[in-house]
């Protein structure tokens, strides 16, 4: 979640849109980057830096799409919005499951877990379509020193069908052992038709779950059959 959000460049009215040709999570390169007031001071150079935002969870007036630039530090993390017309490259989590970092970067935990779950081809995660997200995904995307050692690796598991609890047990299992072998700590996310989901939660067994869509998170019972009128997560 974007610890600081510009106000949207349209009015709150028009905000009815979600366009499927990129995803939350989806990493977009920008030709420009519009300044909007009250912007934090550093966005300018964070942008230099790497003309890269993710894309976040919020209706839109057609033409836009709601963004987060990341800055150098944790606590800069800021949310605005782009014009359709200015993204000229997309990036999927999945796109980057089998990408490598920088040979001198290699040792870092993240990547260390992540290069573990390349390497295992027949684990419970190898039967689906994931990738990495926050630091560790956008490292591997831009090239720009993001990962340190104390980053966690973030992960996007797309689960458009309905996910047993003892498939989601054993995700949890392979990465809990792969976190306490390599000391990092692993938090990974059911993309799935309501939208996101923890997959610890949901592996839980827990009556309702927090899912994250585009309209607001809200509490359902089934991310596979609770999903918004429209359709879009």
């Amino acid at each position: 979640m974007m610890r600081v959000c510009a106000a949207a460049p349209f009015p709150t009215a028009c905000a009815t849109f979600c366009d499927a040709r990129w995803r939350p999570h989806d990493l977009l390169r920008l030709r420009r980057l519009d300044s909007l007031d009250d912007e934090p001071a550093w966005v300018r150079d964070a942008f230099e830096r790497a003309p890269y935002a993710v894309v976040r969870r919020a209706f839109v007036a057609e033409g836009f799409v709601a963004i987060g630039v990341r800055g150098a530090e944790r606590q800069q993390r800021y949310g605005t919005w782009a014009q359709a017309d200015d993204i000229v490259g997309i990036v999927s989590p999945e796109s980057l499951a089998r990408a490598r970092p920088d040979p001198e970067r290699d040792a870092l935990p993240s990547f260390a877990a992540l290069l573990s779950l390349q390497s295992d081809r027949s684990g419970p995660l190898s039967g689906f379509v994931w990738g990495p997200t926050g630091s560790t995904g956008f490292e591997l995307a831009t090239h720009a020193p993001t990962v340190n050692e104390a980053s966690d690796l973030d992960l996007l598991i797309r689960v458009p069908e309905p996910l047993g609890l003892n498939v989601a047990g054993a995700l949890v299992e392979q990465l809990q052992t792969l976190s306490a072998r390599v000391g990092v700590r692993i938090d990974a996310q059911l993309e799935t038709p309501a939208g996101g989901v923890a997959l610890a939660e949901w592996a839980a067994g827990k009556a309702r779950v927090l899912a994250r869509h585009a309209s607001g998170p809200r509490m359902i019972a089934d991310p596979w059959a609770d999903v918004a009128q429209d359709g879009t997560a």
